[in-house]
């Protein structure tokens, strides 16, 4: 029992720092929504890139981590542009130059029940749907606490939530998801269409402070 209280106090505690934490991130971000918005829409970062950000992007962490890691940025938009996305085989590969992991996954979206929650602390993930539709939940951090402590080998943290607090999406082509630390998140989720299989591009890129 006592071993039990003390698990559950340390997950409460690391999910108030987490979300502390989240909060600084968010603050250092000095870009105003407006001028992050308009930097997007003007997209000087595409390098050739046919795509735009899906409107759940943090567009402030996004022209943020952009600047900060622009060399790892402009590498992965010029790989996406350059590369055949629909036949490339599948599996995982370094982008050239770069320490970004590219992962092609052909696969298929599972009841909500079968999907694990997560965040990362040291990678952004960086999803491209190419072919198919992907559920997403982005979760509520209110409703949601950690389950779990933070693996710094497999950099990520899992989470107890309430689906009816969280925010159901649907990734299609020619939109890309981008997932911050900030952002608790569940894929592959199961949508109302009949097809639920997919090829989903799924980039590790660093997470600067």
């Amino acid at each position: 029992m006592i071993l039990s209280r003390l698990k559950i106090t340390l997950l409460s505690m690391a999910a108030l720092l987490l979300c502390v934490a989240t909060a600084d991130a968010q603050k250092k971000n000095n870009v105003s929504l407006k001028k992050a918005t308009a930097w997007t829409e003007a997209g000087e970062w595409r390098n050739g890139f046919d795509a735009m950000p899906d409107r759940t992007v943090n567009l402030q962490e996004f022209y943020s981590q952009y600047h900060k890691n622009k060399a790892q940025w402009d590498a992965a938009f010029k790989w996406l542009t350059e590369t055949d996305l629909l036949n490339i085989p599948k599996g995982k590969l370094m982008i050239p130059g770069t320490n970004i992991r590219a992962s092609v996954e052909d696969s298929n979206n599972e009841p909500l029940e079968k999907r694990r929650s997560e965040s990362h602390r040291k990678k952004i993930d960086f999803m491209y749907v190419v072919k198919g539709t992907e559920g997403f939940y982005l979760l509520d951090h209110k409703s949601s606490k950690p389950n779990c402590e933070y693996s710094d080998e497999k950099d990520v943290i899992r989470y107890d939530y309430d689906k009816w607090q969280s925010h159901f999406f649907m990734s299609m082509p020619k939109r890309f998801i981008i997932c911050f630390p900030s952002d608790w998140h569940i894929a592959k989720v199961q949508t109302p269409l009949a097809d639920q299989s997919l090829r989903v591009i799924v980039l590790k890129i660093d997470y600067v402070e």
